[in-house]
């Protein structure tokens, strides 16, 4: 059985918690992915929750973890 995803901040770390319209900002750099925006340095569509990205997408900015994403709002 495979770990579930984990993310820095709310809901203790949970992704499988996390709203599909959830905004999570990077603690190393602060940038923030909005889904509604998507990614276009990872060619992510606008529209995929950050639950969706795939497991090898990183900050674009930084190229930290996801797992240092936090939640906002």
């Amino acid at each position: 059985m495979s770990e579930p995803a984990r993310f820095e901040g709310s809901y203790l770390g949970d992704a499988g918690k996390l709203p599909d319209n959830a905004k999570l900002e990077c603690k190393i750099c602060w940038w923030v992915y909005d889904p509604q925006q998507g990614d276009p340095v990872w060619q992510i569509a606008p529209g995929t929750a950050f639950t969706d990205l795939p497991s090898h997408w990183r900050c674009p900015q930084c190229d930290g973890d996801a797992d240092q994403f936090m939640v906002i709002d």
